[in-house]
């Protein structure tokens, strides 16, 4: 294929969730309420672990990460998503196309070895107790969150070393409101059928195996505890709860995204809703309302931010 078909395509042009100008006026305000809910929980989480001593622990450090990748991967998406909504005009240049696949394949990969390092952490905390702080010192947290985004980083390369060259001479249009790899292929002006199984492989395979081996790990724990002490069973699950709903929330769109990459149905625009508006919104809630810890920590922070409020 020649340089000028290849450059024939400067941009493309997002579908969109729905063509009813009703339906858009109402994911305009629903996506707007979401992602300012979105913004301020994250960045509450962030401060809270940050500013409050008493939760200067691997585990709130990790959630703190947790909490500021999810607003980044909410950020890529939703306020583009946002101004089209309000503008109408619902198009992305070739490079900011590019741009968004590889900031949300870093973010993707970034946020799989968070939740890995997050199920190790309570695997430590439960089924060690005695070498906690040993195993899990800050040392190990500042490499399992530098190997997070270096493992993003690794694997958003990959992923677009193999297609960033596709010839590009005609279709431009893309069924959703992102750019990502699977409607990237799908336009390209070439077999892309080695490509397709390659995203499979790389990003749906990837995802389907680190999601059951969590989700084994979680059984693994619960069964040691089970074990050792049938009472501590409730508490043991109380505790990995919220960490399962979040590995399902997380993995179970981007299975179906990247395993199921060109469905019969629009599946994918209701589990891309999920992944970058339900989800970042969610994460917080469940850290928040089932921890005791945060919940102290919360009042601690009304309660300084009052006390400023009467100095001042």
């Amino acid at each position: 294929m020649s340089e000028a078909n290849y450059s024939e395509v400067s941009q493309f042009v997002f579908l969109g969730l729905s063509t009813y100008r009703p339906v858009q006026h109402f994911l305009l305000a629903f996506s707007t309420v979401f992602y300012v809910t979105i913004v301020l929980g994250n960045l509450l989480v962030v401060f809270t672990v940050t500013f409050d001593p008493y939760l200067h622990s691997p585990m709130y450090f990790l959630l703190a990460n947790l909490s500021f990748v999810d607003l980044c991967l909410s950020t890529l998406t939703v306020p583009k998503m946002i101004s089209d909504l309000q503008s109408g005009h619902k198009t992305i240049s070739f490079q900011g196309c590019v741009i968004q696949i590889f900031a949300l394949h870093v973010l993707g990969g970034s946020e799989m070895v968070l939740l890995i390092s997050m199920a190790l952490d309570r695997y430590v905390a439960i089924c060690k107790p005695l070498h906690y702080l040993t195993i899990m010192s800050p040392q190990m947290c500042i490499l399992l969150l530098s190997g997070a985004w270096a493992v993003g980083l690794i694997h958003s390369v990959v992923q677009l070393a193999f297609v960033i060259h596709l010839p590009f001479c005609g279709p431009n249009e893309i069924d959703s409101f992102y750019c990502d790899l699977p409607w990237f292929i799908k336009l390209a002006c070439a077999d892309t059928y080695r490509m397709e199984f390659m995203v499979t492989a790389n990003s749906g395979f990837i995802s389907m195996g680190t999601f059951f081996s969590l989700l084994i790990s979680y059984v693994f724990i619960l069964v040691t505890v089970w074990k050792h002490s049938s009472a501590g069973l409730s508490k043991a699950f109380s505790t990995l709860s919220a960490h399962i709903t979040v590995v399902v929330l997380f993995f179970v769109p981007c299975i179906f995204v990247y395993v199921w990459p060109f469905p019969s149905v629009p599946v994918d625009k209701f589990l891309a809703v999920l992944n970058f508006v339900i989800t970042p919104i969610l994460n917080p809630i469940i850290y928040t309302l089932k921890n005791k810890d945060m919940k102290m920590a919360l009042k601690r922070l009304s309660s300084q931010l009052l006390s400023l409020r009467m100095i001042s």
